[in-house]
């Protein structure tokens, strides 16, 4: 049964993507985590750190804990909003950058690689698909009761 549903396949797929991420990043000492948190800083005018939980979908502990850890490896560092001093903006090192092009690089081949293997056509449907599911969980249309019952 699991093998025919839909989360069945996200979630193993996904799960396969983020070991090779990770693998990768091992490579360097780092994790898939740290590497979607450099991709999301702007490395040139910084990022509030309040808009990257919600950008990466991302728990307030678990990015703390990101972000304490990227600190403590010399890849960010924070400086007070000048425009809200309550705010805090995190900049990338010059580590910060490095590590963040070589994620660029693990993304971006990644990528390549699928694109060379799968016909545009295939690959417009599958992000097709992928966006009607995601609006669909946005709208709140998943769990409608006429939508709920299980196939049989």
């Amino acid at each position: 049964m699991r093998e025919k549903t839909i989360d069945y396949a996200l979630r193993a797929t996904w799960m396969a993507v983020a070991k090779m991420y990770n693998e990768e990043a091992g490579k360097k000492g780092s994790t898939m985590a740290t590497g979607f948190a450099l991709l999301s800083i702007d490395p040139e005018s910084g990022t509030p750190s309040t808009s990257l939980g919600p950008k990466m979908g991302m728990e307030a502990t678990s990015l703390s804990r990101t972000l304490k850890t990227m600190e403590e490896k010399g890849l960010i560092f924070r400086k007070k909003n000048p425009q809200d001093g309550r705010g805090v903006l995190i900049y990338l090192t010059p580590f910060g950058v490095e590590m963040r092009n070589f994620s660029k690089e693990v993304v971006f081949t990644f990528d390549n690689a699928v694109r060379k293997h799968i016909p545009k056509e295939k690959l417009d449907v599958f992000l097709e698909v992928f966006q009607i599911i995601n609006d669909m969980i946005a709208s709140k249309k998943i769990y409608l009761k006429q939508e709920s019952i299980t196939p049989k």
